[in-house]
């Protein structure tokens, strides 16, 4: 399962970037560039012990917040820093089709300027050219779809995103396999507010 997270974030670094560079090139571009998703990215939210990741970096769990585990990497010598949880809840429809266990990062890494970025890795290959949404606190989100991979459409909408996941008390995320199968995911965002905060100071440095 760490190989496919790091594959997965290796993957969204490219994705993301030529989204990005998409975006850029048209008139009422409403997306920056979603670069490398942070190299060490790891398993699940309870309390779990931190995997081996790239390059010879470690992810150390340092504090676990309710469904959220917050950890910290330097893979490459640059700091990351990230939360991570699992779903509370997940189906498919069809029923019962399946797939990979998916998560939810917010990710910070200093060196690229990059703060609070949310993704989510979900368990199986979307269909190409769909976009799925992602529901916090009452609005809903569109999000850019790549592989197995989602990230927001609209990077100008992703801080009030942010704000909302802190105050709310579930995410669901919803979303379209490339076979057709519908799936919707609800994270739990008990300690997500705490896990950013403790993140927040982890990684100023």
């Amino acid at each position: 399962m760490v190989r496919q997270i790091l594959s997965f974030l290796v993957a969204g670094a490219f994705a993301c970037g030529t989204f990005g560079l998409a975006q850029a090139q048209q008139p009422a571009a409403k997306k920056d560039t979603k670069d490398t998703k942070g190299a060490a990215k790891s398993a699940p939210a309870a309390a779990p012990a931190a995997p081996a990741a790239a390059g010879g970096a470690e992810p150390t769990l340092i504090g676990q917040y309710g469904t959220w585990g917050a950890y910290t990497a330097t893979p490459g010598g640059k700091k990351v820093c990230f939360a991570l949880a699992k779903p509370s809840a997940s189906k498919t429809n069809p029923p019962n089709r399946p797939r990979d266990p998916a998560y939810a990062f917010v990710s910070t890494r200093p060196a690229e300027k990059v703060i609070n970025e949310v993704s989510i890795m979900i368990g199986y290959t979307l269909k190409p050219g769909s976009e799925s949404t992602l529901e916090v606190g009452g609005a809903a989100y569109s999000m850019y779809t790549q592989g197995d991979g989602l990230w927001i459409k609209n990077a100008a909408e992703e801080d009030r995103m942010v704000e909302a996941m802190r105050k709310a008390a579930d995410v669901t995320v919803k979303g379209v396999s490339s076979k057709g199968t519908e799936t919707t995911d609800t994270f739990s965002l008990k300690g997500l507010s705490q896990a950013l905060d403790r993140l927040a100071q982890d990684c100023r440095r």
